[in-house]
């Protein structure tokens, strides 16, 4: 058994790893918007719930070839098949955008839909295999262990989930180290050393005795959970937890960030504790045997339980930041724990050690985890807020925990109790818990299917948030992205691509050139914001020359043929911001490229990071364009890149100020003190132009880190260079 507990570690280890790895590819082929992610996301769970379904029928109808069958055998070759996956997946997206590309799909939903097809294509037939490991491992276990077959679902899910754990650190590690693809080939290597070690325990020539096969698993008697209420509760487990772990994301972002560290910290927290779990399960259900019985209190706790994120991600409960993780620990790990009690638990039931009966239960669980996602982001989320999703969601367990209410229930007088004093309490938190936007007094609040949107403040301290992280605020430096680029075009400018809108502030100091600008936002609700930050938004989104476009902005640059003077490029805060890596490396560079006219400049900014970060944004920028200009900003904060194929000419504060339309000088000042107008343009201008830093500088600060490329997200995968570096800062002092 302890070897079976080490496959499936390690298989569960590279399950994570590849679903992140190859979310994250799909979203370099595809586009970085909400819908990609689910589409990815449901169609892993698609297949793994489609292989689970799919094996277990074979097993139960015979399809096993009868006696001399080994079971170990086919669960190498699956393994060894899923190893060959980690290696060919990243060229079949490749081949699918290249696809995608040569039909020029102008719609978006014929792009999603045909990218969405490519996808499951690609990816449903090796997720299936990952699902058909547990209905395949249990009938090795059957045929090699008997006496184990009773729990053998629990055990096998168990190391699984342990395996996941580590699926959810480690890769992140290794990613900033090797690359993505780098990281897979670890993935695939483990995958062939589940399939050596299963080969070589398969030449063990012990199968299951007739007298063995028939003899009933012990530990598995029917209770008030037994039957036809087992399956729904297996769909509703599904179902509420991965939908539950959206609503997670959005209520604790405004305290963790959103680093890669954040959401794996969040994953990492729900597997640990289902771990737990299902680890006490399985020594509950050994010591107990034919008399275990779940209390129905359990069911009672697990709909409190649900509703503990409401208390820890209230903005009242004041938690240092040093300790904030402590909010995502104690808020979804009770919920979690008791669910790694109760799943395998009622799979077990279900199964009694049936692979075939196992295969599609877990099949069950796994739709509704498909289901579960869909219906908190699309249907929940933008309608309702993070608590009353989450209430929503917690009802059926609160509902089914009044089980414990009843008479016939026959729970004990302490149960009953207990039960009694779980209810009023399930109520308090209801009642007693405050959302994250309610800290602002002063407030307009959008919701979507992607985000939660705040503008708040007043006057010049005004803020947008979302997902309650602060993206931008009003200062001269989002003007200085339209006005200095475009004064340094060798001719009057024609259009402007803006990507990220933010307050709105570079595509309306874009507007006052008099040229047709094009913004392109992810987030749906950020754009009708405007009006809140510049009292004449409203009026500029209905300008002829204005045009909003809802997208990710790579993905528009790979798809538009449109061709553009400016192209200037604010990625959302921090520089370590999930995703944002795609929008600073040399394959967005090159598509920003292909869209510039000759002549044409790209304006990249970045605000902050260390040495790292700004030698690999400037190599990348330096292997994509001959000519590349870097300034310090106005404000000290970050620095404005210049790029274009063309030599960018060594100007003067005056030639620049003399290029700016009436219109741009009095949007550029319009925040100065009085006087302000031409002599306040002057001075920031020739403030940036004394601060040029040359781009050899900031690559020789860290020489040793590569260029910034889709497979290597220097900027967002930190942790053991930034770890390293305060390990050699306290060993001197």
């Amino acid at each position: 058994m302890n070897w079976f507990f080490l496959f499936f570690f390690l298989s569960g280890y590279c399950s994570v790893l590849y679903e992140l790895i190859w979310l994250r590819l799909s979203m370099a082929q595809f586009g970085v918007t909400t819908a990609m992610v689910s589409i990815v996301l449901s169609v892993f769970m698609t297949g793994l719930g489609f292989g689970s379904w799919a094996s277990g029928r074979w097993l139960r109808q015979g399809g096993d070839g009868g006696p001399s069958f080994r079971a170990l055998r086919l669960y190498a070759l699956i393994e060894l098949l899923i190893g060959v996956s980690g290696i060919v997946v990243p060229y079949e997206l490749g081949w699918g955008r290249g696809v995608l590309e040569r039909l020029e799909l102008r719609s978006s939903l014929a792009y999603y839909s045909a990218s969405g097809v490519w996808v499951a294509c690609t990816l449903i037939p090796w997720c299936a295999l990952m699902g058909a490991t547990i209905p395949i491992g249990m009938r090795a276990i059957r045929q090699t262990l008997p006496r184990e077959a009773g729990r053998s679902f629990s055990y096998l899910y168990t190391a699984n989930v342990a395996g996941a754990v580590l699926g959810t650190a480690l890769p992140l590690l290794l990613i900033e180290l090797m690359g993505f693809h780098g990281t897979l080939w670890v993935g695939a290597a483990c995958n062939v050393a589940i399939a050596v070690g299963a080969i070589a325990l398969s030449r063990n020539p012990r199968t299951e005795s007739p007298a063995e096969s028939m003899e009933p698993p012990a530990g598995l008697r029917a209770n008030a959970t037994s039957g036809g209420s087992i399956v729904a509760l297996l769909f509703l487990t599904g179902l509420t937890s991965m939908g539950m772990e959206v609503v997670w994301v959005r209520e604790f972002t405004p305290y963790l960030g959103t680093v890669v560290y954040a959401f794996a910290g969040i994953l990492g927290v729900y597997l640990t504790a289902t771990f737990i779990g299902s680890r006490v399960y399985r020594r509950w259900s050994s010591r107990l045997g034919d008399s275990m019985r779940e209390s129905p209190v359990l069911w009672t706790l697990l709909g409190v339980a649900a509703l503990l994120p409401l208390l820890l991600s209230s903005p009242d409960i004041q938690i240092s930041k040093t300790l904030r993780g402590l909010r995502v620990a104690i808020g979804i790990a009770p919920f979690t724990g008791l669910l790694g009690f109760l799943t395998p638990m009622l799979v077990d039931r279900r199964s009694g050690g049936d692979p075939g009966k196992a295969g599609s239960a877990y099949a069950v669980n796994v739709l509704g985890c498909i289901l579960g996602p869909l219906l908190a982001g699309f249907l929940l989320l933008p309608y309702l807020s993070e608590r009353w999703s989450l209430i929503v969601l917690s009802l059926p367990w609160l509902i089914f925990g009044l089980r414990a209410l009843r008479p016939s229930s026959g729970s004990t007088r302490l149960e009953q109790a207990t039960a009694y004093a779980l209810v009023p309490l399930a109520g308090l938190l209801i009642f007693s818990s405050k959302g994250y936007d309610e800290i602002y007094p002063r407030r307009q609040v959008l919701r979507d299917s992607t985000a939660t949107v705040i503008a708040t403040g007043n006057g010049m301290h005004k803020k947008l948030l979302v997902n309650g992280y602060g993206m931008t605020m009003l200062t001269p430096i989002t003007k200085m992205m339209a006005h200095l680029p475009l004064a340094f075009l060798d001719r009057p400018p024609q259009n402007a691509l803006d990507i990220c809108f933010g307050m709105g502030t570079t595509f309306r100091s874009l507007l006052s050139w008099n040229l047709h600008a094009t913004a392109v936002e992810l987030v749906p609700s950020v754009p009708p914001m405007i009006g809140y930050f510049h009292k004449d938004g409203p009026e500029v989104l209905r300008s002829p020359l204005a045009q909003v476009v809802i997208d990710d902005g790579r993905r528009y640059l790979e798809r538009t043929t449109q061709q553009y003077d400016l192209i200037t490029i604010d990625p959302p805060p921090p520089v370590e911001a999930a995703g944002s890596s795609m929008l600073y490396s040399e394959e967005f560079y090159a598509a920003a490229r292909s869209r510039l006219r000759p002549g044409g400049i790209l304006a990249q900014w970045l605000p902050t990071g260390d040495a790292e970060d700004f030698s690999a944004v400037a190599g990348a920028l330096r292997n994509s364009f001959p000519y590349v200009r870097v300034f310090l900003s106005v404000e000290g904060a970050g620095m404005h890149f210049l790029a274009s194929e063309h030599p960018l000419p060594h100007l003067t504060a005056e030639d620049l100020l003399r290029k700016l339309p009436a219109a741009a000088t009095a949007d550029f000042t319009e925040w100065d003190p009085p006087p302000g107008g031409a002599p306040a343009v002057l001075r920031a201008f020739d403030t940036l132009l004394q601060n040029e830093v040359p781009i050899e500088t900031l690559i020789a600060a860290s020489p040793a880190t590569p260029a910034l490329r889709d497979d290597r997200p220097i900027n967002e995968y930190c942790a053991l260079r930034r770890l390293l570096r305060y390990w050699r800062e306290t060993r001197h002092e």
